[in-house]
């Protein structure tokens, strides 16, 4: 784990620097995972860009170009445990030192119209990646130790859209997770989690077009989910990503097992 000598004050430029680290994000080509890579490529660190988008993999990596930072990309499908499996066997002796689970599907669907094989692809890919990809990474670590990072969602904490059942449930599995892992492997790995709310992603984007014309009470919900934000807007994924970083780094160095909501204080409101 990153540590600090607690009878040395260490500079602040420092305790921001992931330069030497390696960072493995996930659910990297767009939104969220795609902030969080060019903020920690901001800081230094080599990159290992994850998702199943290689065209949105391939922009990122065009965009990173502006940093003197290694990155490489990974095409992964990671609701297949056997893919993830095949990406730390091709990572073997340069795993990262920080592993970031961004990555997640945000599909809507009335609670009785779920089916086995929907719940399934949901569970695979939101929280079962997670599982896996830290398993592996605090496997290959071992004594090293080495930190982590997984991004909830309020929904988790607090339903307010309808229709979202199912994705509330795996990122409640994803905190539970987190202050687990906290808990059982803290004397090497710092585990901790964001939950994010209420932020702009091409992802949501895409849901709020879909819905529109076809769901007035989702449109409802939406227009009073921000009537509820104390700041009066919605997020930005940078600013879950500037977050992400304190997190990443050594400012964070006493941070254990934390959910830290990044949501506008609309789970305070």
């Amino acid at each position: 784990m990153f540590s600090l000598s607690p009878d040395k004050p260490v500079p602040l430029q420092d305790l921001f620097s992931l330069r030497g680290k390696r960072a493995l994000v996930t659910g990297a080509a767009s939104g969220i995972g795609r902030a969080i890579a060019l903020r920690y490529a901001e800081a230094g660190a080599e990159l290992d860009l994850v998702d199943v988008n290689e065209d949105g993999l391939r922009e990122v990596r065009a965009e990173l170009k502006a940093f003197p930072v290694a990155v490489r990309v990974h095409r992964v499908d990671l609701s297949s445990k056997k893919e993830i499996d095949g990406l730390w066997d091709r990572l073997a002796g340069t795993e990262p030192d920080v592993l970031v689970n961004c990555a997640g599907v945000y599909p809507m669907k009335d609670f009785l119209e779920i089916d086995e094989a929907f719940l399934r692809k949901l569970e695979d890919v939101n929280l079962h990646s997670a599982v896996w990809m830290c398993q592996r990474f605090i496997r290959a670590r071992g004594s090293r130790g080495g930190v982590i990072l997984n991004v909830g969602s309020i929904e988790a904490l607090l339903p307010f859209k309808t229709e979202l059942a199912h994705y509330g449930m795996t990122k409640a599995g994803v905190l539970a997770l987190t202050r687990s892992l906290a808990k059982d492997y803290g004397k090497h790995f710092r585990v901790n989690a964001l939950v994010p709310g209420g932020i702009v992603t091409p992802g949501t984007k895409d849901v709020a077009k879909d819905i529109f014309h076809l769901h007035f009470d989702v449109v409802k919900a939406g227009v009073e989910f921000h009537a509820r934000l104390p700041v009066g807007r919605f997020g930005r994924p940078d600013e879950v990503a500037r977050m992400a970083l304190v997190l990443g780094t050594d400012l964070a160095s006493y941070v254990q097992g934390a959910l830290i909501a990044v949501d506008g204080g609309f789970l305070s409101a």
